[in-house]
């Protein structure tokens, strides 16, 4: 339903741009845009603002009157943004926010009841074979596991990342993790594509590194020692200093 001009309050330019102006920084409210009807003896006057902080930003100054008066009253004055302007990015909750390296010492994440990458895990059978096996050998018994959901996410970010084989070391590098003594294995379903580094030496000690993964401290590999050069004897030069007499003075 269009609601109809109301000829007072649209006439009312001076008083909403002194309502603006007694907000705004000095020489930011700029020329009139125009009236819109909010409802019935209702409008909102609008101002270019010419701020340079808030570029496509407008004033809005609503006004309004009653029955039969008058005499306008100014409701509310604020900035509104229009096309091109700047904004603040959507709030988003806290725990969405957070991103892969934001936590830090004493940090807590919030519990997520629904995550996609965990699942139920083992829950006791009440055979005592049974429940030894999975939770002492098969190392279970917690309340939730990766699920295979997340088991892919992980795999696939590692495989990825600088420990993979697409890393700058391990594109330079000659031979391969997967021949290499210091390279153990995991456990578990990741173990046929991942190990850990446990070279000292090694840029990927103690990391999750793939079996293509590679680096220059490979355990069998060796770089040949050059061969010594033969020194002659050394050259005394005799201009820069004195040279002592053999026998006591």
């Amino acid at each position: 339903m269009v609601t109809k001009q109301d000829a007072v309050l649209a006439a009312a330019i001076e008083e909403a741009r002194t309502a603006a102006t007694e907000i705004a920084e000095p020489g930011t409210v700029g020329d009139h845009l125009g009236v819109r009807m909010e409802a019935e003896r209702l409008a909102t006057h609008l101002f270019a603002c010419t701020a340079p902080a808030y570029r496509g930003w407008t004033w809005a100054v609503t006004v309004a009157r009653v029955p039969r008066a008058k005499h306008v009253t100014v409701c509310e004055t604020h900035l509104l943004p229009g096309e091109g302007a700047l904004l603040a990015p959507d709030w988003l909750p806290y725990a969405q926010r957070l991103a892969p390296g934001d936590l830090g010492a004493g940090d807590v994440l919030p519990y997520l009841a629904d995550d996609q990458n965990l699942e139920p895990g083992y829950e006791a059978t009440g055979a005592e074979d049974v429940d030894q096996l999975a939770i002492f050998e098969l190392g279970l018994g917690r309340p939730r596991v990766l699920s295979a959901e997340g088991r892919d996410k992980a795999a696939q970010r590692w495989y990825d990342g600088p420990h993979g084989p697409l890393g700058p070391i391990a594109e330079k590098a000659e031979e391969r993790c997967t021949t290499c003594g210091y390279y153990v294995p995991m456990a578990g379903a990741l173990r046929a594509l991942f190990g850990v580094c446990a070279n000292a030496w090694s840029p990927s000690d103690g990391q999750v590194v793939s079996l293509d993964h590679g680096c220059g401290a490979h355990s069998e590999t060796d770089v040949v020692p050059p061969s010594p050069v033969p020194v002659g004897p050394p050259v005394m030069d005799e201009m820069t200093w004195d040279v002592l007499a053999d026998e006591p003075v």
